[in-house]
């Protein structure tokens, strides 16, 4: 706090911070709930998704993009990727014909 104060052309010294804070009930920012990285994602892990877009290549040469998505409260892996379904032979994938 005594640098931001610093910053913006306030000159004050640190004791005095250091003081104003005690008296409001605040313990100086290296004691406040420090919060690990760790400790932030298991708090948030219920809304986090990690994605990633993989192209890939078939045997026969076709080109196929998937979306893959890891939910990581469960830790259960999605795979959002091109149908498994083909048309029917003899069949037309455009209208109109």
């Amino acid at each position: 706090m005594h640098g931001e104060l610093t910053t913006l052309g306030i000159k004050v010294a640190p004791s005095t911070v250091w003081e104003i804070l005690k008296q409001a009930g605040l313990d100086p920012a290296p004691d406040r709930a420090a919060t690990t990285w760790a400790d932030f994602l298991r708090s948030q892990a219920d809304a986090l998704l990690a994605c990633d877009f993989i192209e890939t290549i078939t045997l026969n040469g076709q080109r196929q993009y998937i979306l893959a998505v890891i939910e990581h409260a469960t830790r259960r892996v999605r795979v959002l990727g091109p149908p498994h379904t083909r048309a029917p032979a003899g069949s037309s994938r455009r209208s109109g014909i």
